[in-house]
């Protein structure tokens, strides 16, 4: 039964119609069976018994034309006559054989078969008479025809004709059996349908009922549900036994009158955190006001120090652009000096490269000098071997080494004093490049404290701005306070419109019954009358730079280590609409 009511109500719809209809469909069939039986049997009455009783009915008038024309042929004299009757024998034999063979395809009992044979037999005893009274007829033999038909053709025509009535009676009588068969199947047909049609009509009634209650029930008690919930009472208790439509109807139901009783309660609940934070929404005006007369005289101290404040910055904004015009210039000087030493570091480069060169030519003519000592020393060593011949050539040749010898000690003496000179030279080099490494330094260091006074200069202006911006916002401060106090008093108001509303949604939900007690509307705390403060005089700004915009802080920024997170403080955001409470 359980899986029953989890099926779907469509299902259940088709399959109590489908059982109907299947209940239906067997009477319907039960009905068509019988009616083709009553068919077959009414079919073999029609088409085969009163078939083969017409066909014994031909087979008699046969025997019976045959009998009186024998009479006839043996009353006859002419042999026309004689001829044409014999010729209308001989119809009526085929017609008998095409009877008999009719009559034979039919027949399927054991006992018509025996009939048909009874009756074979006899005319098979009344053929040959047949033939021998049309013999003695043809013959004009009338008293021997007459004595044969009188004696012996007669009786056997009576025997065929009695047998052939008993096939009649036979065919007449399953006839009359087939047509009792028929009657029967019909009632009993009959019968069986009105049977299994009271049956389909009581098991379609149960399975309507049994459909019905699973839908109407279920229906009832959510409707009975609804109006419970409709008058308030939310503490029924609410059964799901199905899964079908019905099953989640009620399981939505019973999910939404939980969620009601769930609202129910958290609305109690707000209800209580609503008057404490409007309780707490009344002390945090009271201590709001007495801040906010603190910060009006903080303001008024703040505008007297921000007008010494300002003199001095300004001051020191224009001893910081002397500073600067004189760094400038001292960084112009730097570089000019910077600019002469790299010039002489040049020029020792090139007195340096000169000296070299000449250390080169001094060696050169040293060399000479050596190579001169050598040929002299040659020549003199030839005028020896000459004798008296080369003593004027030696001469010569020692008065050239002499000289060359000379020439190399001047040029190693010079060679010397250069030496001495482009080391001196490297050395003046070297001091002279540190000297211009140092002015570079100077030069930086120069310029670095012309970028910082620059920056001290640009930092003063800024500074300058920023007082006249700082004038500008507490001018907006004294604006912001003066409507703070106006936002005090509508702060004051909303919270006591707020109590007022916690206590009209009490008694809206007073009416819902959650089965452990009623609503009960908790106290009204009492609340202060704030008194607007004095109005602050405003500030005389200093002259103000427009070029940038006062920073506020928006409208909503918490203070810092104030918790957003309380009711009170919700509640407090949402009751400002009518203008916006500024924090500073």
């Amino acid at each position: 039964m359980k899986s029953l009511l989890n099926l779907k109500i469509g299902t259940r719809l088709g399959a109590g119609f489908g059982a109907v209809l299947l209940l239906l469909a067997a009477v319907v069939g039960l009905g068509l069976n019988a009616m083709a039986d009553i068919q077959s049997r009414l079919n073999g009455i029609v088409t085969e018994n009163n078939v083969k009783i017409a066909a014994v009915n031909d087979m008699a008038d046969s025997i019976r034309d045959i009998a009186i024309l024998d009479g006839n042929l043996i009353l006859l004299q002419d042999d026309a006559a004689m001829r044409e009757e014999s010729k209308k024998i001989s119809v009526a034999r085929e017609r008998y054989t095409e009877a008999r063979g009719r009559l034979a395809k039919l027949l399927a009992s054991t006992e018509g078969k025996g009939l048909l044979t009874q009756i074979d037999e006899k005319v098979g005893v009344l053929v040959p008479l047949n033939g021998q009274l049309s013999e003695f007829a043809l013959q004009n033999k009338n008293e021997e025809a007459t004595a044969l038909f009188i004696s012996k053709f007669q009786p056997a025509v009576r025997a065929v004709l009695v047998e052939l009535d008993s096939m009649d009676a036979h065919q007449n009588k399953r006839s009359r059996e087939a047509n009792e068969q028929a009657g029967a199947g019909y009632v009993q047909a009959r019968n069986l349908m009105l049977a299994l049609g009271a049956f389909a009509i009581l098991a379609g009634m149960a399975i309507a009922w049994f459909i019905t209650r699973t839908i109407t029930r279920p229906i009832g008690e959510a409707v009975e549900v609804a109006e419970k919930v409709a008058a308030g009472d939310i503490s029924s208790r609410i059964e799901v036994h199905s899964n079908d439509e019905t099953g989640r109807l009620m399981s939505a139901l019973k999910a939404m009158n939980e969620s009601l009783v769930r609202i129910v309660r958290e609305v109690r609940t707000g209800t209580d955190t609503i008057a404490t934070a409007s309780s707490q929404i009344a002390s945090g005006n009271q201590d709001l006001s007495s801040r906010t007369e603190e910060q009006a005289s903080s303001l008024e101290e703040t505008a007297a120090s921000m007008e010494e404040l300002t003199s001095t910055v300004k001051q020191n904004a224009d001893n910081a652009r002397q500073a600067n015009q004189l760094a400038v210039s001292a960084s112009e000087v730097a570089l000019k000096g910077g600019s002469v030493v790299s010039q002489v570091v040049d020029t020792m480069g090139s007195i340096d490269a000169s000296s070299k060169k000449i250390v080169d030519i001094i060696g050169v003519i040293d060399g000479i000098a050596f190579q001169t000592n050598i040929l002299a020393l040659n020549a003199a060593v030839e005028a020896a071997r000459a004798g008296e011949q080369g003593r004027g050539f030696a001469v010569v040749a020692s008065e050239v080494r002499s000289l060359a010898q000379r020439s190399a000690a001047a040029a190693k003496e010079i060679k010397t004093l250069i030496g001495d000179s482009v080391e001196k030279v490297e050395e003046g080099s070297k001091q002279v490049a540190e000297a211009g490494r140092t002015m570079e330094e100077i030069v930086g260091s120069v310029k670095r404290v012309t970028d910082i006074m620059g920056e001290i200069t640009a930092a003063s202006q800024e500074q300058t701005s920023g007082i006249e911006q700082i004038n500008q916002a507490i001018t907006q401060m004294d604006q912001v306070t003066q409507q703070n106090a106006a936002l005090v008093e509508e702060a004051s108001a909303a919270a006591q419109s707020l109590q007022e509303q916690a206590g009209s949604l009490v008694q809206a939900v007073s009416v819902f019954k959650l089965g452990d007690h009623e609503v009960v509307a908790p106290a009204r705390p009492g609340f202060t009358r704030i008194t607007p403060i004095r109005p602050i005089r405003p500030v005389q700004p200093v002259a103000r730079n427009t070029a940038k915009p006062v920073l506020k802080r928006p409208a909503t920024q918490a203070l810092p280590g104030r918790r957003t997170g309380t009711p009170a403080a919700q509640l407090a955001m949402a009751a400002d609409a009518k203008g916006d409470w500024t924090e500073f």
